[in-house]
């Protein structure tokens, strides 16, 4: 069982792992070795998700998402497997905890009269120091 919140939980037979050889220092040992891990969550078909929690998850604009909603998190961190397995976990859990707390809605509020006046009286000088560069003679 990985314990994400006192809500929710993920059962072992969600998470699938495969192992593969990791890029990097190790010397001749590396490439006799599948240290990394690369875990995968069916976040579509998962049971164990509420609703909104799955929609929010599925909305982030993450590429670490598949097409069919498949979150693919790969860690080659550490040079031993089991390391490795422990931070592709917390990764998981860590970017579920993410989408647990819904987002603030936004309030839309309009500029106050002082900042428009400050925004023009802005735009004005900074008209004057460009007229001030032009190589035209004023006319006056």
């Amino acid at each position: 069982m990985l314990i994400v919140s006192p809500s929710v939980t993920l059962p072992e037979s969600e998470l699938v792992e495969r192992f593969l050889r990791a890029d990097g220092p190790g010397g001749q040992h590396v490439n006799r070795t599948e240290s990394a891990v690369e875990l995968r969550f069916d976040v579509v078909n998962s049971p164990s998700l509420p609703e909104e929690i799955r929609s929010r998850l599925l909305a982030r604009r993450d590429r670490r998402l598949t097409g069919e909603g498949v979150l693919v998190i790969q860690a080659r961190r550490f040079r031993d497997q089991a390391r490795n397995r422990d931070d592709v976990r917390e990764r998981l859990v860590e970017i579920i905890r993410g989408v647990l707390v819904p987002p603030k809605k936004r309030v839309a509020t309009k500029p106050t009269r002082a900042s428009k006046e400050r925004r023009l009286v802005g735009k004005q000088q900074r008209g004057r120091i460009k007229q001030a560069r032009s190589r035209k003679p004023d006319l006056e």
